[in-house]
């Protein structure tokens, strides 16, 4: 395997499952919106295996979680904006 693949896998667990999802269910408690949170929770997960997809070299399998995971974060910021 390509040490390049980890690096990228590595940043792609860390920043969207950690960080920027992290900080929409922090949002989403701290105005008690519970639907929000699960959203978010959900967009997290998927990222988080989106990850592994980079590590198993599953280029598709990749891109469906990403995507998945910018959906449920758009439905976790419009449910905390509306």
């Amino acid at each position: 395997m390509n040490q390049n693949y980890d690096a990228y896998a590595v940043a792609i667990i860390i920043a969207f499952g950690a960080l920027i999802i992290g900080g929409l269910m922090a949002a989403a408690m701290a105005y008690g919106q519970r639907d929000a949170f699960f959203f978010a929770l959900g967009a997290a997960a998927a990222a988080w295996i989106s990850g592994y997809a980079v590590f198993l070299d599953r280029p598709r399998t990749f891109m469906t979680l990403v995507g998945l995971s910018v959906v449920m974060a758009i439905a976790s910021t419009l449910v905390l904006a509306f």
